[in-house]
């Protein structure tokens, strides 16, 4: 950031659009065209459900093996088998 930027009262948005204007169109249309792609890349976070979870709304829909929670064999950690 340089010195006369820090030193103004302007916001960032206000800034951003002061040098905006000073671009020739075609940059103009580059800097949306940058905007734009990084609106792509980082979308904004979708807000969670407020809605309250229902317990055992899928109750019988899912098995789980009686052994699920045995130690595993040796072999699975030894990469063997």
């Amino acid at each position: 950031m340089t010195s006369s930027t820090a030193d103004t009262t302007a916001s960032r948005p206000e800034t951003i659009l002061e040098k905006l204007r000073d671009l020739p169109e075609t940059q103009q249309q580059q800097v949306l065209d940058y905007i734009e792609f990084l609106a792509q890349k980082y979308p904004k976070p979708q807000p969670r459900s407020k809605k309250p979870r229902v317990a055992g709304l899928h109750k019988g829909k899912v098995w789980i093996s009686d052994d699920f929670n045995d130690p595993l064999p040796p072999e699975y950690w030894s990469g063997q088998g």
